[in-house]
C-alpha cells in the first residue's frame, strides 16, 4: 500500500523542480535556436506550410467548441496516487499509439508524413482530455478546455513563450475571468507557429527515406511523454495547491 504523506512528499519535490526548470530564462542557446528554426521554416516546402497551418487550426476549434473529442465524466472520490496510476497508464497507451501512428507514415514518404500532423495532435488532445477528466476536471466546461490548450502551448513552445504562459496557468482561477467567450478571439496563429516552431526539425527528419519510420517513432514517443509529464505537473499545481 503507498504511504499518502510520502507520495505527497515526493510529487512536492517533482513539481518544485518542474515549476523551477519551466520558469528558466531563455538561454543564448535557446535564442540561436529559434533564430536557426526560422531559417528552417522558410526553406520547408509550402504543402508543409499548409498543411500543418490548417490542422491546427481545425485542431484549436475543435478543442474550443467541445466538437469531435468526447468529454469523459470527471473521475471523483479516488484518491492521488490512484488518479495518477491511471494518468501514468493513458500516456503510456497514448505513446505507444503515437509511436505506431509515426513509424507508419515516416515509412511513406513525403506526401504520407504530412499527414501525421492532424493524427498526431488528434492523440495528443485526446490524452489531454483524459488526463483532465482523471484529475477530477469537467471538460464540459469551456475554460477546462482553454487549460488544455494552455497545457499543450506550455509543452511545446519557446522558453521565452513558456514562461508567458507558465505565469498565466500558476493564477489560472483569476486568469481565467479576464479570458474572452468568443472562440473567435483564440490566437491560434501565435499557438500554431510556437508548436511547429517546436517540432518542425524532427519532423522534417520523418519526411526522409529509409529512416523516417525510426525518427517517427522516437519523436511521437518524446513529445507524448513530454505533452503527460507536463499535463501531470499542471494539474497538480491547480488541484493540490503544493
Amino acid at each position: 500500500m503507498i504511504n499518502i504523506n510520502s507520495y505527497y512528499t515526493e510529487i512536492l519535490e517533482e513539481l518544485n523542480e518542474w515549476k523551477k526548470k519551466t520558469r528558466r530564462k531563455p538561454s543564448i542557446i535557446n535564442n540561436a535556436s529559434k533564430t536557426i528554426q526560422n531559417k528552417f521554416n522558410s526553406i520547408l516546402p509550402e504543402p508543409y506550410h499548409e498543411a500543418v497551418t490548417a490542422a491546427i487550426k481545425t485542431m484549436v476549434k475543435a478543442v474550443l467548441t467541445g466538437s469531435q473529442f468526447l468529454s469523459k465524466k470527471p473521475y471523483l472520490q479516488i484518491s492521488l496516487p490512484e488518479r495518477e496510476n491511471l494518468v501514468r497508464e493513458k500516456i503510456n497507451f497514448y505513446r505507444k499509439t503515437a509511436m505506431i501512428e509515426g513509424a507508419g507514415t515516416g515509412a511513406g514518404g513525403f506526401l504520407i508524413a504530412l499527414a501525421d500532423f492532424p493524427l498526431l495532435l488528434s492523440i495528443k488532445i485526446k490524452l489531454l482530455y483524459d488526463i483532465a477528466a482523471i484529475y477530477g476536471f469537467d471538460t464540459n466546461d469551456y475554460k477546462e478546455r482553454l487549460y488544455i490548450l494552455h497545457i499543450f502551448q506550455l509543452a511545446f513552445s519557446s522558453q521565452a513563450k513558456t514562461n508567458q504562459v507558465f505565469s498565466k496557468m500558476e493564477n489560472w482561477e483569476e486568469y481565467s475571468k479576464t479570458l474572452p467567450d468568443d472562440i473567435n478571439l483564440f490566437n491560434w496563429r501565435d499557438f500554431q507557429q510556437e508548436y511547429r516552431d517546436y517540432i518542425d526539425i524532427a519532423k522534417l527528419m520523418q519526411m526522409l527515406p529509409v529512416i523516417g519510420a525510426l525518427v517517427g517513432m522516437s519523436v511521437n514517443s518524446k513529445l507524448i511523454n513530454k505533452l503527460g509529464s507536463t499535463a501531470m505537473n499542471s494539474y497538480r499545481m491547480r488541484i493540490y495547491d503544493l
